[in-house]
């Protein structure tokens, strides 16, 4: 590892300084030949970077950890971390690199955080590489969710390493490089918690403070000040899932973070049907992670970061225990107030509309679209049309027209607004086939299909000529049998 980055690009090493105990210095793995595959213009623009400097040599081996700036010590986190249910104490970045934190224009921390370059001794046996399709299908999807309004850690570039990948075949190889608000995630605090360290879990709950939720530093109990607004950011971003009708497939604690942001865009997919019980994901065979229960596991998630914080919320454990159950209380109704709030303005209903009032016409909306097996993303757009004195596309969805037209003539007597409705509700989504289209070209060279999805999905909610099989639902044989994958 050499240091000639590029000269726009300082790191600092804030994490790696104050909490020694939860930082392996570590390099990444040289790259032998990394080419830059994919690079987020408009994301670099809002870090102050200089794009034209990132695609230089120097600023390529940057973005995949063999060139770091002087002053940085990257490092790999340890944390720890409950999967599909089952504790393990030591997890940390099996095959990821925290190169350091970013300073933007705005004055606010991002880390710079590399997937996929090398192993660390958190791989439990890994090899800690990458292949180009799952670092893509991060790129791809992250943006799409950044675009669809929803927090998220972001992708800055794909650089392909030149280094092949052995899953069940030879890959090529590829790295990440990923934006983040910070890495601190329910994890890390289950890891302070098991060292049995409270000073460690206090500094680490106050760089969490203070990067993400500086409001509870004023509280009377800055701790359980933290916990509600951990509770209320991850309230309204599972909330945001369910309305686009995305499934992360792998919720275990260490995927949720601090600040609120979807991270590890592993086996996650759009539901296309809309059905509950969908799974995409090869490694979740019982469906923990299915669709409809994300907000049942992020709420079990919540009381998981609840006992990590138990030392700091009171000296007796009786009594911090008593605070944690009250302030878990708070996840169902701000939950179900950030559901019906976004559910509203799909159905592009007046703001004073009640919640139990949307929920009950929303809850009736969804068993016609499932006992209909209606593409989810299509009907709400659709939807708007019908607002505007047009319902067949929409009604022509169904099958149970009856059941359709009842449900309508409810709805049309609130007068929903159809031009607000096509504000919220995309035309475009990332579609699995196309996704899988674009990274299968993509694997083998061609870079168009992704380039044409990206044009796509990140400007959901603008309808344009050329783009009709962007806006499709996946052929019928594709979506009954298709699955994603972890890519370690």
């Amino acid at each position: 590892m050499t240091t000639a980055p590029p000269s726009t690009v300082s790191l600092g090493d804030r994490f790696a300084r104050e909490l020694p105990e939860m930082a392996l210095p570590w390099q990444a793995e040289e790259a032998p030949d990394p080419r830059l595959l994919v690079l987020n213009e408009p994301l670099a623009a809002e870090l102050g970077l200089d794009p034209d400097s990132l695609r230089s040599g120097e600023g390529v081996r940057l973005l995949v950890g063999d060139a770091v700036p002087d002053g940085a010590h990257p490092v790999a986190q340890a944390y720890a971390g409950h999967q599909f249910g089952g504790y393990n104490p030591r997890l940390g970045d099996g095959r990821a690199l925290l190169l350091g934190e970013l300073t933007g224009p705005d004055g606010q921390l991002h880390d710079l955080h590399l997937k996929g370059s090398g192993p660390t001794p958190f791989s439990r046996g890994g090899d800690g590489f990458a292949a180009v399709g799952p670092m893509l299908r991060e790129y791809v999807i992250s943006e799409a969710m950044h675009a669809l309004g929803s927090p998220t850690t972001r992708a800055l570039a794909v650089v392909a390493t030149g280094r092949p990948v052995y899953r069940e075949t030879a890959l090529p190889g590829a790295v990440l490089a990923r934006i983040a608000s910070s890495h601190l995630r329910v994890g890390s605090f289950q890891f302070a918690r098991s060292t049995g360290d409270v000073d460690l879990l206090r500094r680490l709950a106050d760089m969490a403070i203070e990067r993400h939720h500086p409001a509870a530093a004023s509280a009377d109990n800055r701790y359980l000040a933290l916990y509600e607004a951990v509770v209320a950011a991850q309230a309204s971003l599972v909330a945001q899932w369910m309305l686009v009708g995305f499934i992360h497939g792998v919720m275990n604690t260490d995927n949720t973070t601090i600040s609120g942001e979807t991270i590890d865009y592993g086996p996650c997919a759009f539901m296309e049907a809309v059905d509950p019980d969908t799974v995409y994901s090869s490694i979740d065979s019982g469906g923990r992670y299915r669709f409809g229960n994300q907000p049942l596991v992020i709420e079990w998630n919540l009381a998981r970061l609840a006992e990590a914080l138990l030392p700091l919320f009171a000296d007796e454990q009786e009594r911090a225990v008593e605070i944690a159950v009250e302030a878990l209380k708070g996840f169902r109704p701000r939950y179900g107030a950030a559901w019906a709030a976004g559910m509203r303005a799909k159905l592009g209903l007046p703001e004073g509309l009640d919640d139990e009032a949307t929920t009950a016409l929303a809850d009736d909306l969804l068993a016609l679209l499932q006992a209909g097996h209606v593409d989810h993303t299509t009907f709400f757009r659709a939807l708007g049309s019908a607002a505007r004195g047009d319902a067949d596309p929409a009604r022509n969805l169904f099958l149970d027209l009856a059941g359709f037209d009842a449900w309508a003539q409810r709805w049309r007597a609130l007068a929903p607004d159809g031009d607000a409705m096509d504000r919220v509700n995309p035309v475009y989504i990332p579609r699995n086939h196309l996704v899988e289209e674009a990274l299968d070209a993509a694997t083998a060279g061609d870079l168009e299909p992704l380039g044409r999805l990206l044009t796509a999905v990140t400007r959901p909610f603008e309808q344009r000529e050329g783009l009709e099989r962007y806006a499709a639902p996946a052929p019928e044989e594709f979506g009954a049998a298709y699955r994603t994958f972890c890519g370690t």
